[in-house]
C-alpha cells in the first residue's frame, strides 16, 4: 500500500521553508496548496515520501514538499521514480511533471512507466505551452497557437494526455484543474490506486498562455461546462439539465436533455470507472459540443510492476545462499601470474 501506517499531519508538516518562486498567478500554487491539504487527509508520512520531477516550472515541486525530493533531467523523471521505487516499495512516490516535459522529450519514458504500471502518482501539469523557456508552443498547443517558436501560429495537431494514457496502458486516468475544489477528491483517488495513476491537471499559465482554460476552469462561471464523473452516478451537468449518453446506432457518446430531472428516461450513462471503451470515448470529447470529462476516467487495477520484480527476485534467489566468492570463481577462470617487468 502507499502508505501503511497513517500518522496525523497538518498543512504545515508539508511546508518547507523555501521561497515559492512561480509567477504571481501561476496555477502551480492552487495545485501545491491542493497536494499539501490532501496528503494530511491521506495520514501519509512525510519521511515515507518522495516527489520527482523534471525540468519545466513543475518540476520546481519537490522543493516545496517537505518529504523526500528528487529534481531529475528533462523528460527523466520517470526513469528515476521507476529506480526509486524499485529500491523502496514502501516508499509513497510521486512524479510531477509538465505538458512539454512529460509528452516531448520524456513521452518515451512516460509511456514505459504506464505500461508496466510502476505504482506511483503522476501529476502532469498541463498549460499548452513551455512556460520556463519562455512560451515556445508544446506538444499539447492546440492548432493556432502563436509562440516565439511558431509566430504565425503553429499547425501541429496537440496530444491528448489522457487518450495518451489509456493508449500507453495506464490503469488509472483522472483530469481535474488548478482551482478546482474537486481536484484534491482525484488526487485521493489517484493514491488509493495500486500503480500508476496519472491525472492531467490544467493549469493556468498566467505569462504566456493565460486563461487558455477559461471556457471550462474559470474560477467562477464554467460550471455548466464541467461534467465531473463519479464512480456509480449518472453522467449529468448544466445543474442536471443536461446528461451524457450512448448513441448505440454511432457507437459513440451525444449530449441529451434531461427533463424534470428524469435522467433515465433520457438515457443517460451511469458511470463506471471500469469501463475502459467509455472512458476512450469520455478522453476524446470534443470540448464545446461537449463539456469538459473531470474527474476519475478510468480506474482497473492489476498487478503492479514492482510486485512483479519481487516475484522475479524470490524465483531467482529461491533455496540459494548469497556467496561473493564462490559466484567469483564459478565457471570458467583463469590464474594471472608474472608482472610488467616479467611478462608471462
Amino acid at each position: 500500500m502507499n502508505a501503511p501506517t497513517k500518522i496525523e499531519t497538518t498543512l504545515k508538516d508539508w511546508e518547507t521553508d523555501q521561497e515559492v518562486r512561480w509567477c504571481p498567478g501561476c496555477g502551480d500554487y492552487a495545485i501545491l496548496k491542493a497536494v499539501q491539504r490532501t496528503l494530511p487527509q491521506l495520514g501519509a508520512d512525510p519521511s515515507n515520501t518522495c516527489f520527482i520531477s523534471g525540468i519545466g516550472c513543475s518540476s520546481r515541486f519537490p522543493y516545496y514538499m517537505e518529504t523526500y525530493g528528487f529534481h531529475t533531467i528533462h523528460g527523466r523523471a520517470p526513469a528515476v521514480a521507476t529506480g526509486v521505487k524499485l529500491a523502496n516499495p514502501d516508499l509513497d512516490v510521486w512524479l510531477v511533471t509538465g505538458d512539454g516535459d512529460g509528452l516531448s522529450i520524456g513521452g518515451n519514458h512516460m509511456l514505459h512507466v504506464l505500461r508496466r504500471n510502476v505504482n506511483m502518482q503522476i501529476m502532469l501539469f498541463n498549460n499548452e505551452i513551455y512556460g520556463l523557456t519562455k512560451g515556445q508552443y508544446s506538444p499539447t498547443s492546440r492548432i493556432g497557437t502563436r509562440s516565439p517558436s511558431t509566430p504565425i501560429g503553429s499547425v501541429d495537431r496537440p496530444a491528448n494526455p489522457c487518450a495518451f494514457a489509456l493508449g500507453a496502458g495506464a490503469r488509472f486516468v483522472g483530469r481535474g484543474f488548478d482551482v478546482s475544489k474537486n481536484l484534491p477528491d482525484v488526487l485521493k483517488a489517484a493514491h488509493a490506486h495500486q500503480g500508476a495513476a496519472f491525472i492531467e491537471i490544467f493549469q493556468n499559465c498566467i505569462v504566456y498562455n493565460k486563461d487558455v482554460f477559461n471556457d471550462f476552469a474559470a474560477p467562477k462561471g464554467a460550471e455548466d461546462r464541467q461534467l465531473w464523473l463519479e464512480n456509480g452516478q449518472p453522467m449529468l451537468f448544466d445543474g442536471g439539465t443536461k446528461g451524457i449518453a450512448l448513441d448505440k446506432d454511432n457507437l459513440c457518446l451525444k449530449v441529451v436533455d434531461v427533463a424534470d430531472g428524469n435522467w433515465e428516461a433520457a438515457g443517460v450513462i451511469v458511470h463506471d470507472v471500469t469501463n475502459r471503451s467509455i472512458a476512450h470515448m469520455l478522453v476524446e470529447l470534443p470540448f464545446g459540443p461537449f463539456p469538459m470529462a473531470l474527474g476519475v476516467l478510468y480506474d482497473d487495477p492489476r498487478p503492479t510492476f514492482e510486485m512483479g520484480v519481487a516475484g522475479e527476485r524470490e524465483r531467482a534467489t529461491s533455496g540459494k545462499q548469497a556467496n561473493l566468492a564462490k559466484l567469483l570463481g564459478s565457471g570458467q577462470t583463469w590464474t594471472v601470474s608474472g608482472t610488467a617487468q616479467d611478462p608471462i
